[in-house]
Parts: structure tokens; C-alpha cells; sequence
């Protein structure tokens, strides 16, 4: 993390909400579904068959198929065509959102509460992209939803904090996890007073605002280190 909280730190907390929100979506008019959780839908993936839910193991590994192609198509848009736009991929967000509401609208309706399985494939399309709003050296370097992650960095970053380092070695992180746990609170209260799809029209008119103002303010000026972390060729695992 940074040892300030700039305009892209601020922006972070922001997605991480909306991933928070998205995540609510899902798992609130689903049969508990996560578009953020991959951890999980592993586990489902695979437990399923051996406890009788075969159709929940066969939905966990459609949502990590939908959730890895977001974070691939991102990725090449990122390299190819939103060179001037480093924190593009939130568009592709909104645009994933927009089907999403599309689709869900076409089959339940506007007093609609169950969001059905399609709607939800395009969430976490959506939120793979999501992941890729912050690049450096032509990896992901602030994970929105990967809260696992964030929490383990935290730990590092208050231990380097005690050891002699400074509130910004910890802080950064805590404020993402802080905001993701707030994006969900936020689809929570929604969800006492909107049915699935018109919780799912208000996300994504929230990703829609966040991603004009990025897409047209903060990207205006092009970040170097973004810049540079493009041109970098494609690297193998760590």
C-alpha cells in the first residue's frame, strides 16, 4: 500500500463497496450463491457431489468459469485497448451489471425477488473484471474482493507497523476490507426493502456513476506506473 491515501486509494474503497453490494445481490435472492467468493465455490465445486447437491457443485463451477473469463477479458482490454484508462474495467463492470439486470428483468420482472442463475453468471463476470481495476508491474495489486487476501496483508501490515514501520503499512488495507463489509451492509439494507431485481438496478446504477466519473475524471490524466505496467510482456506464475 501506499503511504498516503490519494485519489486512487479513495477509489478503491468505492469498488470494494460496490463488490460488497454486488456480492449481497447474489447471495441474498440466490440459493446463496457467491460472485466474490471463489474459496468457496471451490469447495462447492467439488464437496457437492459427495453430499447429494450435484446441481450446487455444477453452479459453483459456472460462477468460477464466469468469474475467471471476467478477469481474462479485463485483462486484455486493459493490455490492448484501455491504455489511457487504467481503472477501465469497472466499465466492463457496469456493462456486465446492465446484462445482468437485462436478463432478470426479461424473466421475473420488476417485483421479481429470486435472482435466477443466469443473471448471476453475468455478476461474477462482472466482478472478475472488477478485480482488475488496479494494476501494477502487470499484476493485480489491490484485489477488491479478495477479502481472505486483504486480511492476511493486513496482519503483515500491522506487524511491520510494530516493528518500527508506520499506520500505512496496515491502514490502506484496512479501509478496502472496512469498505467491502460496508458495500454489503448496504445491499443487506436494500434487501429489506427492494425485491432482487431492483436490488440488482440499483447496483448496478452505482457501478454505472462510479465508472463514468473514473472513466472520464480520474482516468483523464494517465498514470505512469499504470502505463508501464502495461507494456510489460506477460509473465509466468510466482
Amino acid at each position: 500500500m501506499k503511504t498516503k491515501l490519494d485519489s486512487e486509494a479513495v477509489l478503491s474503497w468505492v469498488l470494494s463497496a460496490l463488490a460488497g453490494m454486488a456480492g449481497a445481490v447474489a447471495y441474498a435472492h440466490t440459493s446463496g450463491y457467491f460472485v466474490t467468493f471463489m474459496t468457496g465455490n471451490t469447495e462447492r465445486a467439488v464437496i457437492g457431489h459427495f453430499v447429494g447437491t450435484s446441481d450446487v457443485a455444477f453452479g459453483g463451477l459456472g460462477l468460477i468459469a464466469a468469474f475467471l473469463a471476467g478477469v481474462v477479458v479485463a485483462s486484455l482490454l486493459r493490455r490492448h485497448v484501455w491504455r489511457r484508462h487504467p481503472h477501465g474495467a469497472s466499465v466492463l463492470t457496469t456493462i456486465s451489471l446492465v446484462g445482468a439486470s437485462v436478463v432478470e428483468l426479461g424473466i421475473n420482472g420488476w417485483l421479481g425477488d429470486e435472482v435466477t442463475f443466469t443473471p448471476v453468471l453475468f455478476i461474477a463476470f462482472g466482478m472478475g473484471a472488477l478485480n482488475c481495476s488496479f494494476v501494477r508491474g502487470g499484476e493485480v495489486s489491490i484485489p477488491l474482493s479478495y477479502v481472505t487476501g486483504t486480511v492476511v496483508k493486513l496482519g503483515q501490515g500491522i506487524e511491520r507497523h510494530l516493528s518500527g514501520g508506520s499506520v500505512f503499512d496496515w491502514l490502506g488495507y484496512a479501509l478496502v476490507y472496512v469498505s467491502f463489509a460496508v458495500g454489503a451492509a448496504a445491499g443487506g439494507l436494500l434487501d429489506l426493502v427492494t425485491t432482487g431485481a431492483q436490488m440488482l438496478a440499483a447496483t448496478t446504477v452505482a457501478c454505472a456513476l462510479v465508472s463514468v466519473y473514473t472513466y472520464v475524471h480520474l482516468d483523464r490524466v494517465p498514470i505512469p506506473h499504470q502505463q508501464n505496467a502495461d507494456r510489460q510482456p506477460l509473465r509466468g506464475g510466482r
